[in-house]
């Protein structure tokens, strides 16, 4: 992706002033500057064309998003670091001109800037989360999460990814959106005419992207519905999204084929060829979400799986897909044609549920190569899973106390920007040019001559990414043995912070030393 100053731009520069202008189209010039980005700090970069009314309250955007780009965890107290730098926080969001989507456009049209200049695939990475504001009664648009016991809002993200590189280009939009109460006894035709149905989310992300055939839109099975798949159909786009419904299809892309159901087709696929993957351990805990008697239920499920060795194959075939009888949302009766991808672990060891996905996609796949390239795809869409855990995790998306949504839903945008940059942390020092190239070209030599110092007891000006990076891990308590795994974002996460607190001290070192 690029030369990949976009990643992790300069945090430690300051006093660079936009211009300003009432003028939407401005947004967009500010991401075509040809000033090197190399050279902005984090707020700079992402904020610099924001809207707000005022170049004092755009200065004060990017003077806190840098303070949180620097701590970006803990409450909002620990991020702003003193009593005024804190108050301008709340005093910048009060205003009526900071809003969501005022705080993220900018962010928008750099994201849009990085497609364009971009040379190959890029992914859309689609999906939904829950921000939980129960506990925050004074928020009163929030809407129904979970199970319908807790309160507040579904985060629906669309991010983007380089595929090659696995690095966050960044986001594309955000949807924040509170589920409504509804009828118990709401027929169908009345939920399909609701334009605050959730099942819209989906299309809502996607139309905010242009139509480009080197854009993969890859969504889960949330996004399995016949209208969202009949867009997708139409969009000029290139999709993979996973199947959640058995539906009608026929093989091939002739209408007049023999029927049948969807995944029976795909199951009776021959293999197209096989590779071994390292599946790795996971435990969390996942909702599943089931009908019961037509009424829509949820509940978490434990996930204790072991790593191992997996033999996956995988299988494709172009398929012509039914409308259903039963019509839940806005779409036509035309088949769409489009093929199934199978990707299976035929023989998984003993007690072990095997892996598989159903995918449909527009993306032809005659032969192993392009099945294969489809299922990469999809891999990805765990980075989008990371993400999330970054919003709540690394950056305590849902910690901030204000008491009204006009306020929050700025600080949630900026937050995520947060969120969506520090993930690259990882992904730097897995580059494939990390261990050759000199970690000057994106950090500055006052950081690798403390970092060094600390870790060698001399500087190492000479130190590449992959060795700075490495060195945070070691702060953030990896302990760099050869045998154990990459460093993960959370531990890079808190190596940063360890050593924002270092450089704090060495320039008060150095400070004492001049006065005495």
């Amino acid at each position: 992706m690029g030369d990949g100053k976009h990643d992790f731009p300069r945090l430690w520069r300051s006093g660079w002033s936009p211009a300003m202008s009432q003028k939407e189209r401005l947004i967009e010039r500010q991401a075509d500057s040809s000033e090197d980005a190399g050279t902005k700090t984090f707020g700079e970069l992402n904020f610099g064309g924001a809207q707000l009314g005022d170049a004092r309250r755009t200065k004060r955007l990017l003077r806190v998003a840098d303070a949180i780009a620097r701590h970006p965890g803990g409450s909002l107290p620990e991020k702003m670091g003193t009593p005024a730098e804190l108050e301008a926080l709340y005093h910048l969001m009060k205003c009526s001109k900071v809003t969501h989507q005022s705080v993220l456009a900018p962010h928008f049209a750099l994201t849009r800037k990085k497609i364009a200049e971009h040379d190959g695939f890029v992914l859309a990475l689609h999906d939904t989360t829950e921000l939980d504001f129960t506990t925050r009664e004074s928020l009163t648009d929030r809407g129904q999460i979970g199970n319908g016991s807790h309160q507040g809002w579904l985060c629906h993200n669309t991010l983007i990814v380089d595929p090659k590189q696995r690095e966050v280009m960044g986001l594309a939009n955000q949807i924040l959106h509170g589920r409504p109460i509804t009828e118990k006894k709401e027929t169908v035709a009345e939920k399909r005419d609701r334009e605050d149905r959730e099942s819209l989310l989906w299309l809502q992300g996607v139309k905010s992207l242009p139509s480009n055939r080197m854009i993969v839109d890859v969504c889960d099975r949330g996004a399995d519905t016949f209208e969202f798949l009949e867009h997708e159909v139409n969009s000029g786009r290139t999709f993979v999204v996973r199947s959640s419904h058995d539906r009608s299809a026929c093989c091939g892309h002739d209408p007049g084929a023999q029927k049948g159901m969807l995944h029976d087709l795909a199951r009776s696929l021959p293999s197209l060829g096989q590779w071994t993957m390292k599946v790795a351990s996971l435990k969390q805990k996942k909702t599943v979400r089931k009908t019961v008697d037509g009424k829509r239920t949820s509940q978490k499920v434990l996930i204790d799986r072991k790593s191992r060795e997996a033999v996956l194959h995988v299988s494709a075939s172009p398929v012509m897909v039914l409308a259903p009888k039963r019509k839940r949302g806005k779409h036509g009766k035309t088949p769409l044609a489009m093929w199934v991808v199978r990707v299976w672990e035929p023989h998984p060891p003993e007690g072990v549920e095997p892996l598989e996905w159903i995918l449909l996609t527009n993306h032809e796949c005659p032969d192993f190569e392009p099945a294969q390239r489809v299922k990469t795809w999809y891999e990805c869409r765990w980075i989008l899973e990371e993400f999330h855990k970054g919003q709540k995790t690394g950056c305590g998306i849902e910690n901030p106390q204000f008491t009204s949504s006009d306020r929050l839903h700025p600080m949630i945008g900026l937050l995520s920007v947060v969120a969506c940059s520090l993930l690259n942390l990882r992904e730097l020092s897995r580059r494939d040019d990390a261990k050759t190239r000199p970690a000057t070209t994106l950090f500055c030599e006052e950081y690798i001559f403390v970092l060094s110092t600390w870790r060698h007891g001399a500087p190492k000006p000479d130190w590449t990414i992959y060795d700075f990076c490495l060195a945070l891990a070691r702060l953030g308590g990896h302990q760099n043995r050869k045998h154990d795994s990459h460093p993960g974002w959370l531990v890079l996460w808190k190596g940063w912070t360890q050593f924002q607190a270092m450089i704090n001290g060495a320039r008060t070192q150095k400070l004492i030393n001049k006065c005495a």
